[in-house]
């Protein structure tokens, strides 16, 4: 990792140590003999942060994390290693480098850590076993230092927001207001994993518009997943050039119904219900089915969606992301739940605001132009 203070490091530290200790759990329960993370999500789960990406859009990223009982190791190739110790990963790990043109090498050594005992993996290859049904579930519940990187995302992810649709027009394509968001996330080191945009006449089409080039005109929508330290802030904004539309108080009342169910020990099923009942209570049953509604954030963007089967109990620690929809009109933050209620992390005080149900909530921007 970057140069961090003696107390940052310590707590770190700490951190890599502890996840450490649930990885060699699983261990024991499968009688493996290592433990292979390949994926860009398990990796910054696993080195607190860091990142294995260099090609974005991939899953699994130019190293990967080996775990055996005795030994921490981070893979790669000869291209990488100097920049992963110097500002990824530093000196928690050991690593195991081996020249770009020969994958053989790195196999060899994985199969001689495990001592012919069966490779667990997030991705498996081959003989290799997938992970225990718990691993995931491990990650979901965040610690203490993963949550105050969360809450730095989230904001600098909110300014961005405020940012792009501020200097948004109604001239602009669907591209320039995403090439927009893109650059004020980037700016910020933060990487968008997801841009979304669209204008008066696509919005109202399409819950997933991607970016096309046409003019934005009376209304505009963006929508962020934005990732950073391994982690995926969600959030969605809209922006009326003029007066905004009507119906908001609806979807405000639909969304206010959903959070309330967000209480520790609740499934997710239990949120999508409430979701559910909310749309119908709207007079607009379909609407669920017209979109997902979200659930639980994290080292992906969705790490788990809410449905009315998701038996997932909700705890402190996890983060939340939803997103109702009614016709050209969606609400999206991310939370996080704790023992009291849910922290929006995702809110900037500049945004144009109300209380709904007792919680500030996001307004369209009604900008002059």
């Amino acid at each position: 990792m970057m140069a961090a203070p003696p107390a940052q490091s310590r707590l770190h530290a700490r951190e890599v140590a502890d996840k450490l200790a649930v990885v060699r759990r699983w261990l024991g329960s499968g009688n493996a003999g290592a433990v292979r993370l390949r994926g860009i999500d398990w990796f910054a789960w696993a080195t607190a942060g860091g990142s294995s990406a260099v090609q974005q859009s991939a899953e699994s990223g130019v190293a990967e994390v080996l775990v055996s009982a005795a030994e921490a190791c981070i893979l790669t190739d000869e291209i990488e290693a100097d920049r992963l110790r110097d500002e990824e990963v530093g000196a928690l790990f050991s690593f195991h480098v081996t020249p770009w043109d020969d994958s053989h090498l790195r196999e060899h050594f994985v199969q001689g850590l495990a001592g012919g005992r069966p490779v667990l993996s997030d991705r498996p290859v081959g003989a290799e076993l997938a992970l225990p049904a718990a691993a995931r579930n491990a990650r979901l519940v965040l610690s203490a230092p993963e949550r105050e990187r969360y809450r730095l995302l989230g904001a600098l992810s909110a300014l961005a927001m405020t940012e792009a649709l501020r200097a948004a027009r109604p001239d602009w394509s669907a591209w320039q207001l995403a090439g927009a968001g893109a650059q004020a996330l980037w700016r910020r080191g933060v990487y968008p994993a997801l841009v979304l945009a669209a204008g008066e006449r696509r919005l109202p089409l399409y819950r997933h518009p991607t970016p096309a080039n046409e003019p934005l005109g009376r209304d505009a929508m963006l929508v962020f997943c934005a990732r950073r330290h391994g982690l995926h802030a969600n959030l969605t904004r809209c922006v009326a050039f003029g007066h905004a539309p009507p119906r908001m108080h609806e979807l405000l009342d639909i969304e206010a119904t959903g959070l309330a169910a967000c209480v520790p020990g609740n499934s997710l099923a239990s949120v999508y219900h409430a979701f559910e009942q909310a749309y119908r209570h709207a007079n607009a049953p379909g609407a669920i089915r017209e979109h997902h509604q979200g659930g639980v954030t994290g080292y992906q963007s969705r790490e788990l969606l809410a449905s009315a089967t998701t038996a997932l109990a909700l705890a402190p620690g996890m983060a939340l992301a939803f997103n109702p929809s009614l016709t050209g009109n969606k609400l999206e933050d991310t939370f996080l739940l704790g023992p009291d209620g849910l922290e929006n992390i995702t809110f900037d005080p500049a945004w144009p605001a109300t209380t709904a149900h007792g919680r500030m909530r996001p307004l369209w921007l009604e900008s002059p132009w």
